[in-house]
């Protein structure tokens, strides 16, 4: 039964950082891809880094160079570090799993993951 639980997420000035943890039960020990998702009031949602087994990882064009995402397999934790934020990257942030190897990219491929998290608000202003 896999579980995700997000946190971490608040208010942040432009320029300013957070970071984001998924607390991930269930995935111990195989090769799930990890992502983060995000979606904007209005929007749909978008793609923004994904993580495979081996520690590869993709980004989204929008948060290439500012955001990075990790993981700690031996605590089972998947992590966004997001730098210099911007007003457009408010959103609702969200934690996603797949048994699957990781999408090429992380555009359009919400649908190929199976198992989400309940979400965590970043505000930009």
């Amino acid at each position: 039964h896999v579980q995700l639980v997000e946190s971490g997420g608040g208010s942040v000035q432009v320029g300013g950082s957070l970071r984001l943890s998924c607390e991930a039960s269930g995935v111990t020990g195989s090769s799930y891809c990890m992502a983060w998702f995000r979606q904007a009031p209005g929007k749909e949602r978008e793609g923004v880094a994904s993580i495979d087994s081996d520690d590869n990882a993709t980004y989204g064009d929008s948060v290439k160079g500012r955001f990075t995402i990790s993981k700690d397999s031996a605590k089972n934790i998947l992590h966004l570090q997001m730098n210099s934020l911007r007003i457009e990257d408010t959103a609702m942030y969200y934690c996603a799993a797949t048994p699957f190897v990781c999408p090429t990219s992380v555009r359009g491929v919400a649908s190929d993951f199976g198992y989400w998290g309940q979400g965590t608000q970043v505000t930009v202003s």
